[in-house]
């Protein structure tokens, strides 16, 4: 692939798609309905937006495709587990029935609505992480859920979507929200049961660079999509703005990347991580170019982003571009019981290339494509 090409997200797509297709360590995706399909092919959409190549929209079919079925079924998912993760690989649904027609798709995108409406609520009407983690709200499943709603409210034209999109994302970050740093905790136990949950407040002990990543391009991405008029959009500009802000006192002054644990900065072990980086450079840029974010936004996305460029990217020996030092995983809960102390979201696996953090490195590229201040402009 080349070092001159790690300034064009293109290439960075064009080497996951084989990667897809060919390597074992990505080969059990194609077997599953899984949240991180539709990460990396969200990506993939936007190079097709971007360019109107057509190969990029042909892999995302055919990857959609092995799960959807003509029935509008959808092979290995299951609306019984009302699990949040598995709407995130339905956003691309609306870009094949765009694009084709088919009532197939609209179909499935009806079969995960139908999860939706009966999906389990804390009290105060916020959607359950999933049917396993009862009465919490975790920032990762605003990302898996809250465009999709946008997405499916312009479609049918009835803005109650869009409202559920709004109030969901609005009830998280109140909750979530420290106004000590500004920084949203990876998660809220309305039961305040769980042993990793605050007394007083039901928040998890610390902020997770990858959960506010994720509700940071779910801000964004719903944005994209709101109207002008809706009557929650001023308020999501300004929880977006107000993160904007929090996310940028936290932004490594030397390199631009930001760590693994955003509200331990400096303490030992912990290291500087790709996926929630590549996350807020994406954010950051997409609200400054869409008019939500004034100011710096754009150059500390810029940090971010050539941060990664030049610390977190290696070559191999056959040409090929690697994103490095990728926290594999984290959560809350669960069997064995993830407490969400600083140890644990340290002590979790450091991998390369992991699809949570390319996926929205590409995504972050394409937003400086054609003005990035590298040594390449990309074409």
């Amino acid at each position: 692939m080349g070092t001159d090409n790690k300034y064009n997200p293109l290439k960075w797509a064009d080497q996951f798609m084989e990667r897809y297709e060919q390597a074992e360590a990505y080969k059990f995706m194609t077997k599953r309905w899984h949240y991180e399909n539709g990460c990396f092919l969200r990506s993939l959409e936007e190079c097709y937006r971007q360019t109107g190549e057509q190969r990029y929209f042909e892999f995302i079919r055919g990857m959609m495709d092995l799960f959807v079925q003509a029935d509008g079924s959808i092979r290995t998912y299951s609306l019984e587990d009302y699990n949040l993760d598995q709407i995130n690989q339905g956003k691309l649904l609306f870009l094949l029935l765009e694009v084709t027609g088919e009532s197939k798709y609209r179909k499935a995108i009806e079969l995960l609505v139908k999860q939706l409406k009966g999906h389990p609520r804390t009290k105060e009407g916020g959607f359950w992480h999933k049917k396993g983690y009862s009465h919490q709200m975790w920032l990762d499943g605003l990302y898996m859920v809250a465009p999709f709603l946008v997405q499916y409210g312009k479609l049918t034209g009835e803005r109650a979507w869009l409202d559920m999109a709004a109030d969901q994302l609005i009830l998280v970050e109140k909750k979530t929200h420290n106004p000590e740093t500004g920084l949203l905790h990876h998660g809220w136990d309305s039961s305040g049961e769980q042993l990793w949950a605050d007394k007083r407040t039901g928040r998890s002990p610390h902020v997770w660079s990858r959960a506010m990543g994720w509700y940071a391009m779910a801000l964004t991405d719903s944005l994209e999509h709101f109207p002008v008029d809706h009557p929650s959009r001023g308020l999501l500009a300004f929880v977006l703005e107000r993160m904007a802000g929090a996310i940028a006192r936290v932004q490594d002054a030397q390199t631009g990347i930001w760590p693994q644990v955003l509200d331990q900065s400096g303490r030992d072990g912990n290291y500087l991580e790709s996926s929630g980086t590549a996350m807020f450079a994406y954010a950051l840029a997409k609200g400054k170019h869409l008019g939500y974010l004034e100011g710096q936004a754009g150059d500390i996305a810029r940090r971010g982003y050539d941060g990664l460029l030049q610390h977190h990217v290696r070559e191999d020996n056959e040409g090929k571009l690697h994103l490095i030092q990728c926290n594999a995983v984290a959560g809350l809960g669960g069997s064995p019981y993830r407490d969400g102390s600083f140890a644990y979201y340290v002590g979790e696996p450091i991998v390369q290339d992991d699809p949570k953090a390319v996926s929205p490195f590409i995504l972050a590229g394409l937003e400086f494509r054609g003005s990035h201040a590298a040594k390449e402009l990309i074409q």
